[in-house]
């Protein structure tokens, strides 16, 4: 049980109701930060504001799965308040609170090593990622059936990275009869893509295996669909991007193209957040008793 740790949920979207849920019943105090607008009231957690809280008495901080913006701000889908974590906050918490986030960030990176606090990010876990391409897997579906005039049967699919994400989508797209091909710069990667049953390439090859694609689904949190690749590719192409921000497409010339080209954070917070959301709690609820349990014992 968590009794008597004092947990703070700082922003986030409908996932973190999940979380919310979680840690009361796991007897924690609760205080929740951006959630001013959220209608529903929870008995064992107060809504409060960052100057109501004492940092000293902190024993863990969750943030939302996107971290933080390069000033320190959080999302905050339940408040039009700003709310924004400060090295100097930090600072003031106990030396064993640990900050929780789905990605870490530059900013949290810096203000992490300022104070000598630990970032755990649930999205490098395998057992997250692998769970949390799920909702993943059946948003990118739904995207892609709403924004294009084409059957996924036989349709010419591109799947830039085959990582935990990547290998979910490029399976569901071609169990339902797309013509799936692979980009990576993996080895390991292009044999598993084979063993799969679809097609691969090396990411160096990329302008010349985008002459014929009608949707492109980038898993890449890096710049691979730059304005020399995406002149390369049909106007009538679709591209979704489900990397972490700012994805790792060129969106200013995939617009001047005529090229439909979205990119979609939280896309599991979007289309199943309660599935979403206890994919995290549940893993969240594992490493805080983890945690204390080491500690009092």
């Amino acid at each position: 049980m968590l009794t008597n740790r004092h947990i703070v949920i700082m922003g986030g979207d409908a996932r973190q109701i999940e979380v919310i849920n979680k840690c009361i019943a796991l007897d924690a105090h609760l205080s929740l930060v951006g959630f001013d607008q959220l209608e529903r009231n929870f008995n064992g957690a107060a809504k409060v504001n960052m100057d109501e809280i004492s940092a000293k008495d902190v024993d863990s901080l969750i943030l939302p799965v996107s971290g933080t913006d390069p000033e320190g701000n959080v999302e905050t889908t339940f408040s039009n308040e700003t709310v924004k974590l400060t090295s100097k906050w930090l600072a003031e918490t106990p030396e064993h609170c640990a900050i929780y986030s789905g990605i870490s960030t530059p900013y949290l990176d810096k203000i992490s090593q300022e104070t000598k606090r630990d970032v755990i990010k649930l999205f490098a876990r395998d057992d997250v990622a692998i769970y949390n391409s799920i909702p993943t897997v059946e948003g990118t579906l739904m995207m892609v059936i709403q924004n294009t005039d084409i059957t996924i049967h036989h349709a010419h699919v591109m799947v830039l990275g085959l990582g935990r994400t990547g290998m979910s989508i490029a399976r569901a797209f071609h169990a339902l009869g797309a013509y799936v091909k692979v980009g990576t710069r993996n080895p390991e990667q292009i044999a598993r893509a084979t063993e799969m049953g679809v097609d691969a390439f090396y990411l160096k090859d990329l302008e010349k295996e985008v002459e014929n694609t009608e949707i492109c689904i980038n898993t890449i949190p890096a710049m691979v669909l730059t304005s020399k690749i995406l002149s390369k590719m049909p106007a009538s192409s679709f591209i979704i991007d489900i990397a972490s921000l700012p994805g790792g497409t060129d969106f200013r010339y995939a617009k001047k193209r005529g090229i439909k080209a979205m990119i979609t954070p939280g896309l599991p917070g979007m289309v199943a957040p309660k599935t979403a959301g206890k994919i995290i709690a549940n893993v969240l609820a594992e490493l805080l008793l983890e945690k204390f349990s080491e500690e009092d014992g």
